[in-house]
């Protein structure tokens, strides 16, 4: 499914969006009052969750930086991209490569907007709507084989969106669709809601009951799963503060507060 029409024809604030509680909850302007009720029924039920949502967008930025900087990934599929805030992935990305190519993938309509404004001027960055759902669509996509080479190793990242994603949807499946085309050494970077410390984050399932998508948090476990048959990147299935935190950054002693857990996985 595409998502390329007029986004007023389709948008509609009266219905949470994933997107727009996100960039509510990180102090955006770009949601409403239907996604302000959700962000807020969230801070009620889970009261770290603004710090926890922007500890996650710096796993973001370090993720981004050691795929770049480290693991000499020049080509990022940044899925479920969200709305644009500070310290977006192809800026990270293009700080430390002036070479790297992102193609971000959502379906939200105002995402899709915000971001194609935000983007003019970035000929080696673009942004397809298309569905997780549906990964050969995305594959096939001609704006993404047109920056995306599929014989060189790319970085996935599915960073709180796979917690919007059903069992029987089958992420892991999504996943390694995604990543099949790809050769050894690509990466898969994720970060996943999971009520393992704080089984409070559970209600999180309840409170988007009448969004625009619904929410299966999983336990680490679970969330290991997803990328069978890949190898963790040290430091493995942690909390977001905990991977390669910046040198003389420590790590808060309640990182396992943040009600997100993350990894980064490499293709052998």
């Amino acid at each position: 499914m595409t998502y390329d029409g007029d986004w007023r024809e389709t948008f509609r604030p009266d219905i949470p969006s994933a997107a727009r509680v996100y960039d509510y909850l990180l102090g955006g302007k770009d949601n409403y009052p239907a996604d302000r009720a959700v962000g807020e029924a969230m801070i009620a039920q889970l009261p770290n969750v603004r710090l926890a949502v922007q500890w996650n967008r710096a796993f973001l930025r370090r993720v981004v930086r050691y795929l770049v900087s480290e693991a000499g990934i020049r080509q990022i599929i940044d899925v479920g991209a969200g709305l644009p805030t500070a310290g977006n992935t192809h800026e990270v990305a293009l700080a430390a490569c002036p070479e790297a190519r992102v193609v971000y993938v959502d379906h939200d309509p105002v995402v899709l907007a915000h971001a194609r404004n935000m983007l003019q001027g970035f000929p080696d960055t673009a942004i397809i709507g298309r569905d997780l759902l549906e990964p050969e669509e995305i594959l096939a996509d001609p704006v993404l084989r047109g920056l995306i080479d599929f014989g060189e190793p790319a970085a996935l990242l599915f960073l709180s969106i796979l917690h919007f994603v059903s069992d029987d949807d089958d992420p892991p499946g999504l996943i390694a669709r995604l990543l099949a085309p790809f050769p050894a050494g690509s990466h898969v970077a994720i970060s996943h809601a999971t009520p393992d410390t704080v089984p409070e984050v559970n209600e999180v399932e309840r409170v988007f009951d009448e969004a625009t998508e619904q929410a299966h948090v999983r336990s680490r476990a679970e969330v290991r799963r997803l990328v069978a048959g890949l190898e963790l990147v040290e430091p493995g299935l942690v909390w977001p503060p905990e991977w390669r935190p910046d040198p003389g950054e420590p790590v808060p002693a309640n990182a396992a507060e943040a009600y997100y857990c993350v990894l980064v996985a490499r293709k052998p």
